[in-house]
């Protein structure tokens, strides 16, 4: 994954995450049930924070070319389709099944950070 790429992937999520965020603050209001409102909202804020992350990994990516970084990026982009993703169907199907799914996405997500810290430990240039 180049750095060009991410910024792009992580450019993408940003405007999915403000999108639905919009949607679900207008558009589901009338439809969903408070409950359910607040899964998606869930959904869009965990998206948007780790839109954010990926926009961070994508930017030290040319001052430490890790495969650490690479890898970092690529279970925070599972975390946020596996988590985010399974709230918002959640969210409009009420299937409650896709909750048990969440936490993977979850584990993604933080093994995504874990590896992160990883790749500035095991760079020594880092300072």
């Amino acid at each position: 994954m180049t750095q060009r790429l991410l910024i792009i992937i992580a450019a993408l999520n940003m405007l999915i995450a403000v999108a639905a965020g919009a949607f679900g603050a207008h558009g589901l209001k009338t439809v969903l049930s408070p409950e359910m409102l607040a899964v998606w909202q869930t959904a869009a804020s965990y998206q948007t924070s780790h839109a954010l992350g990926l926009f961070g990994i994508a930017l030290l990516l040319p001052r430490w070319p890790s495969v650490w970084l690479l890898r970092a990026a690529a279970a925070m982009l599972s975390g946020i389709v596996i988590f985010s993703g399974s709230l918002y169907l959640l969210a409009v199907t009420g299937l409650r099944w896709l909750g048990a799914i969440t936490p993977i996405g979850g584990l993604a997500l933080l093994l995504a950070w874990a590896m992160l810290a990883w790749a500035a430990y095991r760079d020594t240039g880092v300072e």
